[in-house]
């Protein structure tokens, strides 16, 4: 990795740069006040930034509720795809979690993701169930995917 780069355990000063990154990620991104409120209000979340030059340019959060860590978004600025640095963010994340006591991570993914999914198979994700019509934008379906940390 660049030696620029860096990990940070994120907050909620952080919300506007985190927000621009999902909005740029995904059709149906989260609302600022929805990351607000995982800052604020939730006491499972845990938001790891990476950062280029002190500017966040992806970030993962999960939610550790007892041994098991649920991934609810990650994502990296556009013009920072194809570098590997989601798999070193999921790899980071991966590791906080344990950290934290987290025994099992899962996640969902759409099931056209194949990039996504191939990343997580190479940090030793399997699949498991479908959740049918999962996202609200098209219906499409979802593959939860979990490992053991």
């Amino acid at each position: 990795m660049n030696k620029s780069l860096t990990f940070r355990f994120l907050n909620e000063n952080d919300v506007d740069e985190i927000h621009k990154i999902e909005r740029e990620s995904f059709t149906m991104p989260w609302t600022k006040e929805a990351f607000y409120n995982e800052f604020t209000q939730n006491k499972f979340a845990v938001y790891v930034g990476l950062e280029e030059d002190g500017n966040i340019i992806g970030y993962c959060g999960v939610w550790i509720v007892l041994d098991e860590a649920h991934i609810t978004n990650v994502a990296i600025l556009p013009q920072y795809r194809g570098m590997k640095l989601g798999e070193a963010l999921m790899r980071e994340i991966m590791e906080v979690s344990a950290d934290k006591g987290a025994m099992t991570m899962t996640l969902e993914v759409r099931v056209t993701n194949h990039i996504a999914q191939s990343l997580y198979r190479k940090l030793g994700f399997q699949n498991g169930a479908i959740r049918k019509n999962y996202y609200t934008d098209n219906q499409e379906d979802a593959l939860v995917m979990w490992v053991n940390l």
